[in-house]
């Protein structure tokens, strides 16, 4: 499986409009037959631009989905958008779509932990409340996007639900690339799949983002980093290697389904 991960800027002088046409001209361009395309969080209308998010958002079929509908149909590969502020009845929402190699929607989530410290996206986005998987001919996809990295917890239920590639989505800052580093490490390696997280670069919003996109296999070994530049960064995975990771070593057998029993807390007066 060939995957393409697609870092983007969003810098304070570009228009919304701009970006998805200049990213859609990148990844029309990409020269090689890739299997996925993976995008960032809120790339187009940029994740610290909080000012637009209510002006740009757009629904499961705007103007976002239909540029990659038709390019993700054009290249008979699957693309994952990233994420839009999407318009619901009465909220907006960060919701991550992937679609499929004819361009329909394969599942879209909305974001679970919205992001509250130094963030205004808790005051204007409402949380999604659904986790999705989906099956493709690469196996079992599902979703999250950045600070839900930080919720095993919740992870556990991907791999109940039979996820064994897992896209983030994420706009991280520069100031914790050691945590985006190590957490999509910890998620790979503590559920046994692989973690495919595209990062946003450059700076907006008074915020520089960090970049460095990777792919992390089963092991938790590293398949390939991107830098802090705007840019495409390809690689291939063997999605079988799940089945063989936890054949060989197989530590979610042994997880408990509730650990609240466990717990004997005693209260001190």
């Amino acid at each position: 499986m060939k995957i393409a991960l697609v870092q983007v800027a969003s810098p304070d002088s570009e228009s919304p409009a701009h970006r998805l046409e200049r990213v859609r001209e990148t990844v029309a361009g990409i020269d090689q037959d890739v299997d996925l395309i993976v995008l960032p969080e809120l790339w187009r209308v940029g994740f610290n631009h909080f000012d637009r998010y209510d002006s740009d958002a757009e629904s499961l079929h705007g103007p976002t989905v239909q540029v990659f509908a038709a390019l993700a149909s054009e290249r008979k590969c699957l693309i994952h958008i990233g994420s839009i502020v999407q318009r619901g009845d009465a909220t907006l929402r960060n919701t991550s779509i992937l679609l499929d190699a004819t361009g329909q929607i394969v599942h879209h989530y909305s974001k679970v932990h919205v992001f509250g410290y130094q963030s205004r996206e808790t005051q204007l986005l409402s949380p999604g409340n659904q986790l999705y998987s989906s099956a493709t001919p690469h196996g079992v996809v599902a979703a999250t996007t950045c600070y839900d990295l930080r919720f095993p917890g919740m992870w556990t239920e991907l791999v109940r639900a039979a996820a064994e590639i897992v896209i983030v989505p994420a706009a991280w800052p520069a100031a914790r690339r050691e945590h985006w580093q190590l957490l999509t490490a910890a998620r790979a390696l503590d559920n046994q799949l692989f973690v495919i997280a595209c990062n946003a670069t450059g700076t907006h919003g008074g915020v520089e983002l960090a970049g460095h996109s990777r792919i992390v296999d089963p092991w938790g070994r590293v398949v390939v980093e991107a830098d802090d530049r705007e840019g495409v960064t390809i690689a291939e995975i063997d999605p079988a290697l799940v089945y063989r990771t936890r054949a060989e070593f197989p530590v979610l057998a042994d997880r408990l389904d509730d650990y609240t029993a466990l717990n004997k807390r005693k209260t001190l007066v």
